[in-house]
């Protein structure tokens, strides 16, 4: 999953938010150097990441991406898959998206001694675009994804991304759904993480 999928699945706790934030950026046993909780968050963000790329649903909407992304395919789906959670956003939480994203503002900027390197460097970027709020427009989807495609090893294909989300919007919405409950019910039973979502949920 991608950045607002993971800050969601925190829960209540700052440190773990701070701590799954972080998790792509802390590798092998790096993540002993930070406070325990912080520990919790980048382990946390491990085993989303396990759930999530073993889920036949996940798979699926990847296949979709795969001629022009190869490997690189199921980055895309969790991109596009913060983009349903942010267009839906009232249905999965009680706090707007805009509150809930000033919040995790604040609780980066006051760890930010602790961040690694390369967030301490993206996370004013993130904050004066309100990175987190644009994903719910398909052209926040398209920043994202192209700027991922000039700093990183992704294909450089938004443009592609974007006409087949088009395309399959609604199926990609459906999966994106069935997926995403049985990801929060992972979450919640295996790591006693609480998450403020409405009841009918």
């Amino acid at each position: 999953m991608n950045y607002l999928a993971h800050l969601y699945l925190s829960g209540e706790d700052e440190s773990i938010m701070v701590g799954n934030f972080i998790g792509d950026y802390v590798k092998g046993k790096q993540y002993q150097q930070f406070p325990l909780a912080v520990q919790r968050g980048v382990l946390l963000h491990r085993q989303i990441d396990w759930f999530t790329d073993r889920h036949p649903l996940v798979k699926a909407c990847a296949n979709r991406f795969r001629a022009n992304y190869g490997r690189y395919s199921g980055i895309v789906t969790d991109v596009i898959f913060d983009h349903f959670l942010a267009t839906n956003w009232k249905r999965y939480s009680n706090d707007p998206l805009r509150q809930f994203s000033k919040h995790v503002h604040a609780v980066l900027l006051s760890n930010f001694s602790i961040l690694p390197l390369r967030v301490k460097m993206f996370l004013p970027f993130l904050i004066q675009h309100k990175r987190l709020e644009s994903y719910a427009g398909l052209q926040g989807i398209w920043q994202s994804l192209a700027i991922m495609g000039r700093r990183t090893s992704l294909p450089q294909e938004a443009d592609f991304a974007i006409e087949v989300l088009k395309q399959d919007y609604a199926l990609i919405k459906t999966e994106f759904e069935g997926f995403f409950v049985e990801l929060i019910e992972f979450v919640e039973t295996n790591y006693e993480i609480e998450i403020d979502k409405p009841q009918e949920l």
